[in-house]
């Protein structure tokens, strides 16, 4: 069984940076795509990101282009989302996970269950 720990979080000003990382166990990491998902309060959870199990594709929704960069270390079993520039409007708690689907210019979820995820807060 998967199972996903996001961190990273926190309370920043309006263009700080921030790592998240999510350390997947309980499967074959190298097996999967991982994707990054957020949801600001009063909102849907949208798709922010999403990197193939072979590194070779990401994807990034077009609001955090530019800004934000997903990657992963098979070694440590990790994917990590690094976020420049922040804003306001990324304030949310982020949530990965690995039913994922993702191209780069496509991101599918079947997602059956969620995590706690890792609250970002930005201010202005």
């Amino acid at each position: 069984e998967v199972q996903l720990v996001e961190s990273g979080g926190g309370l920043v000003q309006a263009g700080a940076s921030l790592r998240l990382s999510c350390a997947v166990s309980g499967v074959t990491f190298d097996d999967y795509a991982v994707g990054w998902f957020r949801q600001a309060p009063g909102k849907e959870r949208e798709g922010v990101s999403c990197i193939s199990k072979t590194v070779n594709t990401t994807y990034i929704m077009d609001s955090v282009k530019g800004r934000f960069t997903i990657s992963r270390d098979n070694a440590k079993n990790t994917v990590y989302l690094q976020m420049n520039s922040l804003k306001p409007e990324d304030t949310a708690v982020y949530y990965c996970s690995t039913e994922v689907a993702c191209g780069s210019t496509w991101f599918s979820e079947f997602v059956k269950s969620w995590g706690q995820g890792t609250q970002v807060t930005v201010s202005s």
